[in-house]
């Protein structure tokens, strides 16, 4: 019986779905047919255009097909960063790596079988054989033996020379080419070990390697400039169909004619983000070098006979054996006004969903700090609208100021409203977020745009699912993009967050390349990593145009203790440091900043006159107060003084307490201080300070105007301006009842 009720409902379930969801259904299966068909025609239409052999006699068959991919690159790049835009980190990065590499490599290989089968007909074939000899006496001009090479002959009297060609070689060109070798090792008293072969893949014309140098004629080497050239057009946003079509016919006609030289090594060992290669004598610490499978990465350990280097991203498809090629260029990020408002990663590439980054200027990621007679000393004050800092821990601009202290207690968001301060100063800001989690820099990237901020901000991410080699360049790359502002006469605020995750990264980077380890397991030169991070941040000389670049790097504690390794050494590179203490955090105090160990070693300097003036005792006060706030905890008996200090700093402490995203202006930030230090905020309660706080602004805003202008000017206040407004204040103070509402 069981088995008649379970067809029965099995039967009862399949006429319900029939009668139910047959139109679904059935439109269902529709729809999947029609986009089916679809995807088939567009692939045919694919085959059809990559695969159609152009006739001999048809014009520029290969500059055609380029014109027609490139015209449709850079709108596919643009809908697939606006895909990547809501999707998770590594979604990101493999649709990055899909734009740069997939959708130009499709219309290379289009080009490259078009050419192929281009150099297999009349007249190309011919033509391309008859420059052979041309070919020999361009590289044979070009060939020269490098540091590198007399080195090597100093410990080795045989120096490898390798003749490759596509087709056979006739004997005299062969010879020609010995001979030349021979006579040129022998002046150095080398000798040469000559070696000939054939190789198709060149597709046509010839190379010659002497040791790790290749002088390339080939086919293959034009076709890979052009991909290159194709890729960097693209990136920059300066493709034209038209130019590199014709560039492409040119190339063609003027094979053999130019000879590329670079250099090549050979891959040892792969792992963990790093890479061991041999050869490469001449390579420098820094420079970027491109392997087989076309992924890149930068030389940071040279030693005898091996060169260590760490991989851009993933190392997946870098094998052992394989070659990888110099690129004869420094690490190097693009620099410009096109990245403001925008979020990149170390490399300078566009994150954020925006499209690309058109920029046509680059600098190094490392470069040499200004000189002593470059700077000008630190004397302007960068405005922050915080007022614990602006009265207590001036910063100046150009000036490297440390925010330390330990989780959760409130560094990056004093350094957000830093950065939010800075809208209509002029000032350009970078935040460099290392190691930091994704929807962390996103919530961050929100708050900025909702208070008009990223129009003036970088931000580099190199969050905390990208490689330690990827975190480890992050804030030089964002360092290089600040100084292109700073050399061109602009201010500029950069902030590391944070550089103890910094030093996490290059500490695994230096125990995988094998260097020795000293304190807590950090490199020898962790010190020099940072101090040539920090140095780069300066105030410049008017005669280099009077730029600056003022550094706020964070840095994370455990348990408040800032004496361990990675604290001392930052605190002793740079020129101050904000303290924040975790007990003042969970008391209420924000920002959480210690005066007592809070200290800008430009001070005063620092500060406008009239911020100098109101603020001269204020650091004593607050001293005298945390000293005297002991004894009270314990409930002593004070007397009467002792209680009017208490008093006096409680009061003092409350007019510091300052909400997030809610910078002050300068006069504001005065005013307050000097109220509040004259006894006009005495009645006040505690509860009802912030209404006080609002309502004093908007008081001097409405109905003293021409006394708020005279304080923004910053000067120093004369005795009738001191009067003036203490005579204000009173009246303010005689107007206001304050009635215990909360606010």
């Amino acid at each position: 019986m069981n088995i008649v009720y379970a067809i029965i409902n099995f039967a009862i379930l399949v006429l319900l779905i029939v009668l139910l969801g047959r139109k679904k259904i059935a439109e269902i299966f529709r729809s999947r047919k029609d986009r089916i068909d679809r995807d088939i025609s567009f692939a045919e239409e694919a085959e059809k255009e990559t695969l159609t052999l152009p006739e001999p006699e048809r014009a520029d068959p290969p500059e055609a097909l380029a014109a027609a991919k490139l015209a449709g690159i850079a709108k596919e790049n643009e809908t697939k960063l606006t895909e990547a835009h809501s999707a998770g980190a590594e979604m990101r990065r493999e649709m990055r790596r899909e734009m740069i590499s997939g959708v130009h490599r499709e219309a290379v290989a289009a080009i490259r079988e078009n050419v192929l089968r281009m150099l297999g007909t009349e007249p190309y074939a011919t033509a391309l054989r008859q420059k052979e000899p041309q070919m020999v006496r361009n590289i044979l001009e070009k060939v020269q033996l490098t540091p590198g090479d007399i080195a090597y002959l100093k410990t080795h009297d045989v120096l490898y020379v390798t003749l490759t060609s596509a087709f056979p070689l006739p004997e005299e060109l062969v010879r020609q080419m010995e001979e030349y070798t021979d006579r040129m090792l022998a002046a150095v008293g080398g000798k040469t070990s000559f070696w000939v072969k054939e190789n198709p893949d060149l597709l046509g014309g010839l190379c010659l390697r002497i040791g790790d140098t290749v002088y390339d004629c080939s086919v293959t080497e034009r076709l890979y400039q052009m991909e290159h050239r194709m890729q960097k057009d693209c990136i920059e946003g300066t493709e034209d169909a038209a130019r590199l079509a014709a560039e492409l016919r040119e190339d063609l006609d003027a094979m053999g004619e130019q000879v590329f030289t670079y250099q090549l090594g050979r891959v040892l060992t792969v792992s963990d983000g790093i890479c061991w290669m041999d050869g490469l004598a001449d390579i420098m610490y820094g420079e970027v070098v491109e392997f087989a499978s076309g992924n890149r990465g930068m030389v940071l350990d040279i030693q005898p006979g091996k060169i260590g280097c760490v991989i851009y991203g993933d190392y997946a498809h870098i094998e052992s054996g394989s070659r990888v090629r110099r690129v004869g260029k420094i690490a190097s990020v693009p620099v410009g006004e096109a990245l403001l408002g925008r979020v990149v990663d170390a490399l300078g590439h566009a994150i954020d969903g925006k499209g690309q980054i058109r920029t046509g200027e680059r600098r190094p990621i490392e470069c040499k700090a200004p000189a002593i007679l470059e700077r000008a000393s630190v004397s302007e004050p960068l405005h922050t609208g915080i007022k614990a800092i602006d009265a207590l821990v001036p910063i100046g601009k150009g000036q490297r100021e440390l925010v330390i202290g330990d989780r959760q207690t409130g560094k990056s968001a004093l350094a957000v409203d830093a950065i939010i301060s800075q809208r209509g100063r002029n000032v350009v800001c970078i935040y460099v977020a290392i190691g930091q989690k994704d929807t962390t820099v996103a919530g961050l990237r929100a708050k900025l745009e909702q208070n008009g901020a990223m129009k003036y901000t970088i931000i580099v991410c190199a969050d905390a699912s990208e490689s330690a080699s990827l975190q480890y360049i992050a804030p030089f790359a964002a360092t290089a993009m600040g100084e292109y502002f700073m050399y061109a006469g602009r201010d500029v605020l950069i902030v590391y967050d944070d550089l103890s995750k910094h030093a996490v990264a290059y500490r695994e980077l230096s125990l995988l390349l094998h260097r020795p380890s000293g304190r807590e397991a950090y490199p020898g030169d962790i010190f020099y990593l940072h101090s040539r991070l920090l140095e780069r941040a300066a105030k410049l000389s008017p005669e280099l145009g009077g730029g600056s670049m003022t550094a706020l790097p964070l840095l994370e504690t455990l348990a408040g203790d800032i004496s361990s390794y990675i604290p001392t050494n930052v605190i002793s590179i740079t020129d101050g440091q904000i303290f924040l203490d975790t007990e003042l955090f969970y008391a209420g105090q924000r920002p959480a900043i210690n005066v007592g160990l809070s200290v800008s070693r430009v001070g005063s300097a620092a500060q406008t006159k009239l911020m100098k003036q109101v603020s001269a005792s204020l650091r004593m006060r607050l001293a005298q107060y945390r000293e005297l706030s002991g004894f009270a905890q314990f409930g002593a008996d004070v007397d009467a003084d002792t209680q009017k200090t208490l008093d006096a700093g409680v009061r003092m402490m409350t007019a510091l307490r300052q909400r997030r995203f809610s910078p002050l202006e300068d006069w504001q930030e005065a005013l307050l201080i000097f109220a509040v230090a004259e006894g006009f905020a005495d009645s006040v309660p505690v509860p009802e300070f912030r209404v006080f706080e609002s309502e004093l602004y908007a008081y001097f805003e409405t109905k003293e105007p021409q006394l708020r202008d005279v304080l923004a000017t910053g000067a120093k206040m004369t005795d009738d301006v001191t009067a003036r407004v203490r005579g204000a204040l009173a009246t303010f103070a005689g107007e206001c009842v304050w009635q215990g509402s909360n606010n």
